[in-house]
């Protein structure tokens, strides 16, 4: 290995921010579903979207740990070998739960009827306890240990994936739901880190409003 982003040795922070878009998305997700008025199809073909939105965006971001991630953390770090397995099987229950959760949420996005909405709540809430047990976990065995054996290039994979698996016209509102867990006060540094002088100027002068009007769609 020559290239410095093939030393072993990586940056696996911003893979906490991406934990953090998806613990407020799926607890948040359960009263946004039972908070639509029963027979509002409008607002149940809203927040529906939304739910299967960060369902997909989930579902990718496993299917990336899956391809990318857990092969090489057991060949190069056979200890961690039974914090993977488990990382594996959790992402199968999470594959199965997404499944439920879509084979419920049509029924109530057509009816918006509150009956129907109860095992749509419900099947997110499964997904939700799973997944922040699951994220812990993560955080604690599995991190740390990717940090010492995969390179800044075979990390980096991992992020190229997630973007390229979000429609180009959706990328300006995810950004605003990134930007939503990032600290107030560390938003400006993470924007000029993490994203693009001409996508920054992109956000700033239409990004943020077209976000704010889709939040205030979804949350009210």
């Amino acid at each position: 290995m020559t290239a410095l982003d093939d030393k072993l040795g990586c940056d696996t922070s911003d893979m906490l921010t991406i934990h953090a878009l998806f613990r407020r998305a799926f607890t948040d997700a359960p009263a946004l579903v039972r908070g639509v008025a029963d027979g509002d199809t409008a607002r149940a073909r809203a927040v529906g979207e939304h739910v299967q939105e960060v369902a997909d965006a989930l579902h990718h971001h496993h299917t990336g740990e899956d391809d990318l991630l857990w092969d090489v953390l057991e060949q190069r770090a056979p200890a961690c070998a039974l914090h993977v397995g488990l990382m594996r099987a959790q992402h199968a229950e999470t594959a199965a739960q997404l499944e439920g959760l879509a084979e419920v949420l049509p029924t109530w996005v057509a009816s918006a009827r509150v009956a129907d909405a109860e095992p749509v709540a419900a099947a997110l809430e499964a997904v939700r306890d799973t997944l922040l047990a699951h994220l812990g976990q993560e955080e604690a065995a599995i991190l740390p240990t990717a940090a010492t054996v995969m390179s800044q290039k075979e990390w980096g994979a991992l992020h190229a994936r997630g973007m390229a698996s979000i429609p180009r016209e959706r990328m300006l509102l995810q950004l605003g739901w990134i930007l939503e867990v990032v600290p107030a006060d560390e938003r400006a540094g993470w924007l000029r880190a993490n994203v693009p002088a001409p996508a920054r100027l992109l956000w700033l002068v239409t990004g943020r409003r077209q976000f704010a009007a889709h939040r205030a769609r979804i949350y009210g």
